[in-house]
């Protein structure tokens, strides 16, 4: 047996000799409190029955465990030694139907897959939460671990009897004690869902209780259980009542919608430490980063991303959870639906009625960023094994496909596209689809021909550059408008657009740069003419794809950018201004336009921004325009104008706004002058005010690592900041503070902290990863870069695949950028063509950008 790495192959064997009628999983987790080894272990009890096609086939089920302790198959006990490898359990001479019990010793996780502990060094409390996505439920119970073998589940948890367990399905019952402490809790079988969304959350969580009710068509009643979770020592800070404001308007908004009632009983949520992901969609028990418990105060953009999130998990319910994908192939069946759907919902349901400008400032250029990349792929990929695809949960399957589906209601309408949805339920609830079984109702819906459309958006790579030509008589009024359409060399397909575009001039009265003129067409092959603005008046600033209708890169003709540089700030419709931010962007990363350039259009034009959610993008474009775009030579004076501009421009914000304290946050990750940062030490210790800026603990810590990041705190005055702050979040904003510092032997510890040592728990790991890299460290960082071609393939081979891809990510020289280090990266990858595929994609992607970084230098100088 290959091992730990289920291949589609085999997925496809199993599924057609297999069908699993039901799973019932005890838990034992007394082992996670108390005294006890580094390594522990918690039992584990499985009994799955199901149904074999061809009697006397042999097939596997899937754990992976230290121990096996007894494995019946049938009434038959194996040799768990015979049978068990550590990662499968060989099944021999299957009957027609079949019962196999496992009991095995599973091991929790501190890396966040499987079942993972977290102590709170607060007050040494233990947690326990699950996350499996997309073939982790193994490392908790024996089980088919695949999307298309689908059981109802039954869970029953034995755990301290203080504790708060949930589970997907509701609790059967009050807690049964049985000594020691100790109680079971039980819970009612699920619907039939896949193995990966299954959940148990346990411990001494907060909780916060509310109901949803609604009258559904037939005159029924459709009642809800709701709740919120969190740490107990984050019970402070939590705001349950934003939490549910949000679920019952989204509940409202998908019930209205998808007319299908909501099918898996109750709605819990919980917000768990040390999460790798944003949230994960288990039916009936959502998983979020507690990190969405805000413990200081946080822009309208940040409660509009919790909102975002909170919707596009609950979109789940229907997209993924009660129809699910086959394989992985079709992972964004679900995925890019989530989060068009996020987005769609939070702007017709909630009070974050700016959330497609958001979704085309940062989850566009997310998906911008994936499509030019050497791993890019097709929406719907090719996934041969589980390494692919938990590599495949990226900007591609989110941000690429939502936009796809985007552009899709523009061309068949929104209401084909929802009746689509409709249909899709009712004919496969509880079922698993392809592709092939969304286009064809979709092509029900419409009467469109989705096979083509599938062909153009769903079935190639790449990004297309939509460009405005335009010819004007000499009376001003335009003669021709075009649309150019380009794409890339290595993927050259043309796509259908539907797009609108918009012509702009700036009111003789005011100045404001207004459109004056738009139309709706189809931009199809290499030209198109716009004939329905032959005639009107010459344009200053033409912006194709205005409303953001279609996924494309928006190029300017020559007066529409010349526009741009003068006048951005003048832009009044705040869309149309992210929209051309974005491509400003684009034309910087793309070496097209000097990053000195989007440096001068941040310091004229980002303190007019309206949108706070804009004005934060364009701040990380900026530092990252500054960091790897601009020229060695123009860096002290880029990094001078940044600093200057967030200074200016935090004075000058309304006190207590939301401006300003992005505009703090800013300032204190550009401050590198004494003067500067005599103002953040002063910020810290009260010595310096501004008028209306709350310095609350999150702020804090972010002064804090600036000025350790600069050498203007040390240790002790770390220490001091973890004292007064002596949580779980205060633990990791000082590990990240400790490794920012520039000293070679405290860069050194960090390095042998993550790549010498496994003690790290995921989060800590990510936070030293963030504080190691430092921009203005990059001499004092030079010897790590060889370190890092030594080490990553063993880091690869020994660690779990969530920490082997922060470190391959995170620790790669990207701030050695000079041709020395990309020819590094060329030697390591030439000898290494049989490393795995997994872990050569992602030095590839990270050798791509530091190309990109070198040839925008190259621009700027």
């Amino acid at each position: 047996m290959p091992g730990e790495n289920l291949t589609r192959e085999e997925a496809r064997e199993r599924a057609r000799l297999l069908t699993v009628d039901a799973c019932e999983v005890a838990l034992d987790l007394r082992s996670a409190v108390g005294p006890g080894p580094r390594e522990r272990t918690f039992r584990s009890v499985t009994t799955l029955r199901f149904r074999c096609a061809e009697p006397g086939a042999a097939s596997f089920a899937d754990l992976v465990a230290p121990s096996v302790t007894a494995v019946t198959l049938n009434g038959e006990k194996l040799d768990p030694a015979d049978v068990f490898d550590g990662t499968r359990i060989a099944l021999p001479s299957l009957a027609a139907e079949n019962v196999l019990t496992v009991d095995a010793q599973c091991a929790y996780s501190r890396t966040g897959e499987g079942l993972h502990r977290f102590v709170d060094p607060e007050d040494g409390e233990v947690y326990l939460y699950t996350q499996y996505e997309p073939a982790d439920a193994r490392r908790v119970f024996a089980n088919f671990e695949q999307p298309d073998l689908k059981a109802p589940f039954t869970f029953s948890v034995t755990a301290p009897q203080e504790w708060t367990v949930i589970s997907n399905g509701a609790r059967e019952g009050e807690p049964e004690p049985v000594g020691g402490g100790a109680a079971v809790w039980r819970f009612a079988p699920t619907q039939r869902i896949s193995t990966y969304i299954t959940a148990v959350v346990a411990g001494p969580y907060h909780v916060v209780r509310d109901h949803y009710s609604r009258t559904l068509p037939d005159g029924s009643s459709l009642e809800i259980p709701l709740g919120a979770l969190c740490r107990k020592g984050l019970a402070r800070h939590f705001d349950p009542e934003n939490v549910f404001e949000v679920t019952k308007q989204g509940l409202d908004f998908f019930h209205e919608h998808f007319d299908y009632p909501y099918p898996f009983g109750k709605y819990d949520q919980a917000f768990v430490p040390e999460y790798n992901l944003g949230a994960m969609e288990n039916p009936g028990c959502v998983t979020f980063r507690e990190e969405f418990v805000f413990r200081g105060k946080v822009t309208e953009a940040d409660h509009e991303r919790r909102a975002n999130v909170i919707l596009h998990e609950m979109a789940h319910m229907w997209f993924g959870d009660l129809v699910t994908m086959r394989w992985w192939d079709d992972l964004w069946l679900k995925e890019s639906f989530a989060d068009f759907m996020g987005s769609f919902s939070q702007v017709e349901a909630t009070r974050f009625a700016s959330a497609w400008i958001t979704f085309a400032n940062r989850r566009k250029s997310w998906a911008y960023r994936a499509d030019q990349l050497p791993s890019t792929h097709p929406v719907t990929a090719d996934i041969h094994d589980l390494e692919d695809a938990k590599l495949n949960f990226d900007g591609i399957t989110y941000a690429k496909g939502a936009s796809v589906l985007k552009q899709l209601v523009a061309y068949v309408g929104r209401e084909a596209f929802l009746e689509g949805a409709r249909r899709y339920f009712k004919r496969h609830a509880y079922g698993n689809t392809t592709l092939e079984d969304l286009l064809s109702v979709l092509a029900e819906t419409s009467g469109r021909d989705m096979a083509a459309w599938s062909r153009s958006w769903l079935q190639t790579a790449g990004v297309n550059s939509l460009t405005p030509q335009l010819t004007c008589d000499a009376a001003g009024r335009i003669t021709e408008l075009a649309v150019v359409q380009e794409a890339d060399a290595g993927h050259p397909r043309l796509r259908p657009h539907r797009v609108a575009v918009g012509l702009y001039r700036r009111r003789e009265e005011d100045g404001a740069l207004v459109r004056y003129a738009r139309t709706e067409t189809d931009v199809t092959g290499a030209r198109t003419v716009v004939p329905e603005l032959a005639g009107a008046e010459r344009p200053e600033l033409v912006l194709v794809n205005d409303e953001d209708l279609t996924y494309c890169k928006v190029r300017f003709d020559e007066v529409s950018l010349r526009t741009l540089r003068g006048h951005l700030g003048e832009l009044t419709d705040p869309l149309a201004r992210a929209l051309c931010w974005s491509a400003l962007w684009n034309l910087t990363r793309d070496g097209l336009m000097p990053a000195r350039d989007f440096l001068d259009l941040a310091d004229r034009f980002a303190g007019a921004e309206s949108d706070i959610g804009v004005l934060q993008m364009v701040q990380t474009w900026a530092r990252a325009a500054l960091t790897h775009y601009s020229a060695p030579a123009r860096r002290e004076a880029g990094g001078r104008l940044l600093a200057e501009c967030a200074l200016r421009e935090l004075r000058q914000a309304a006190p207590g706004s939301d401006h300003q304290l992005a505009w703090a946050r800013f300032f204190a990750e550009s401050a590198t002058d004494e003067q500067e940062l005599r103002l953040l030490r002063g910020l810290l210790d009260g010595s310096a005010k501004v008028d209306g800026l709350d310095v609350d603990q999150e702020l804090r810590w972010s002064l804090l690592v600036a000025l350790a990041a600069q050498g203007a705190a040390d240790e002790s005055a770390i220490a001091a900041e973890r004292a007064r702050d002596n949580t779980a979040s205060g633990e990791r904003h000082q590990v990240r503070a400790l490794a920012a510092r520039p000293d070679a032997a405290v860069k050194a510890a960090a390095w042998a902290d993550v790549v010498e040592s496994d003690r790290l728990s995921n989060a800590l790991v990510e936070a030293t990863i963030s504080g190691f890299g430092q921009p203005g460290q990059r001499q004092l960082l030079a010897p790590f870069a060889p370190r890092y071609f030594e080490a990553v393939e063993r880091v690869w081979r020994e660690r779990s695949i969530e920490t082997g891809m922060a470190v391959v990510r995170g620790l790669f020289p990207m701030l050695q950028d000079d041709p020395a280090t990309l020819e590094a990266t060329d030697t390591w990858l030439a000898a290494h063509e049989d490393a795995a595929p997994a872990l050569r994609r992602l030095v590839l992607e990270s050798r791509d950008d530091l190309a990109r970084a070198l040839r925008a230098q190259s621009r700027d100088a």
